[in-house]
């Protein structure tokens, strides 16, 4: 089991890893570290236990550029023929 940073609402230990989120599906928590304290339910960062906003932020808006230059490419291949 790993272990990660203490619970910045209540410190508590014993954080789980997320193994889903809405904005991440299944590679964004795991990207981030993305815990949530059984105790309080605070989800935060489980390496610094900081808050992931500002990364959920960068990763969902990576993720935003990447879908529109693919549905860009596929239109323009799709114009060309």
């Amino acid at each position: 089991m790993a272990t990660y940073a203490a619970c910045p609402q209540c410190g508590d230990t014993n954080a789980q890893l997320l193994s889903f989120t809405w904005w991440g599906g299944l590679v964004g928590p795991k990207l981030l570290t993305h815990v949530k304290c059984p105790a309080c339910g605070k989800k935060f960062n489980g390496k610094s236990g900081k808050d992931n906003t500002v990364g959920i932020a960068i990763y969902m808006g990576a993720i935003s550029i990447f879908v529109f230059v693919l549905v860009g490419a596929i239109a323009l291949m799709v114009a060309m023929n």
